[in-house]
């Protein structure tokens, strides 16, 4: 009897340490930057740890780890843009109802301004009017579609190594990368970003404060006044100055719109 609980015992031991060997060859496995079987890949310009969705073989899963990757931070600043435009309605309402306005109301109305780089000395019933059509929401669908377009469903040098997932420029010298294919004489850099938090809200805030993007805004306003839902299918003929293919770009979007319905709704939902 003793030898047989000795012999289960010693066997319950050799299940628990072939277990810990197995798990503690998986976490090293899956923390090497280096391996390419990995899920993970250092990113080198912040060291910040970022999804390798090249080697994710499976389509289907790479495209949903793709979107569900993005979500969170468009959530985030989708949530943002919204309790700034509930306030500059409120601030409307307020001016329409002939009250005046406080100075930490007016004060938060200029910042705002300021922000989406609409200039406004004095506030204004006309002024602030036009400030709330820059101040909205952008769909989820469009943000993710953007950007898989842009990188290539994430495996583009620019996403790995500047976390820029919408092809955003910036014009000083040595604040991005530099573009292999850039042309004689051109001095624009592929700006790179700090977190995929930053990368969304600065596309974000593009959208909403960019003249090129002014068709997109009047849509989303026209679809406001008319209390329709704002929507990518929409939305995306405002972008016909976000590429130079233009007319070509925004079929391209929509055609992806189309074909990955199916990934567009969260996981979650």
């Amino acid at each position: 009897m003793k030898t047989g609980r000795i012999n289960n015992v010693i066997l319950s031991l050799t299940i628990v340490v072939v277990a810990l060997l197995t798990l503690t060859l998986f976490v090293i496995d899956h923390d090497d930057d280096s391996s390419t079987k990995g899920k993970l890949v250092k990113n080198p310009t912040n060291n910040s740890i970022i999804p390798d969705f090249s080697a994710i073989a499976d389509v289907a899963e790479k495209k949903r780890a793709f979107f569900d990757y993005l979500r969170p931070a468009i959530s985030h600043h989708n949530a943002i843009i919204a309790d700034e435009r509930k306030f500059l309605l409120d601030s409307q309402q307020h001016m329409q109802d002939d009250q005046s306005l406080s100075q930490a109301e007016e004060f938060r109305i200029l910042e705002l301004a300021s922000k989406y780089q609409f200039s406004m000395r004095t506030v204004t019933a006309e002024a602030l009017d036009e400030l709330i059509v820059r101040v909205d929401i952008v769909p989820e669908n469009l943000v993710l579609i953007q950007a898989a377009n842009e990188t290539g469903w994430g495996s583009s040098r620019f996403a790995r190594e500047g976390l820029n997932f919408f092809g955003q420029w910036c014009f000083k010298k040595g604040c991005g990368l530099v573009p292999q294919s850039r042309n004689a004489g051109a001095n624009h850099e592929v700006a790179v970003f700090k977190s995929v938090d930053e990368s969304v809200g600065s596309y974000m805030k593009n959208l909403n404060s960019n003249g090129a993007y002014a068709v997109l805004r009047a849509i989303r306003a026209d679809l406001r006044a008319q209390e329709k839902p704002i929507t990518a299918n929409k939305l995306v003929y405002g972008l016909m100055n976000y590429s130079e293919r233009q007319g070509a770009y925004v079929e391209e979007l929509l055609e992806m719109l189309r074909h990955n319905d199916q990934f567009l709704v969260a996981t979650n939902a």
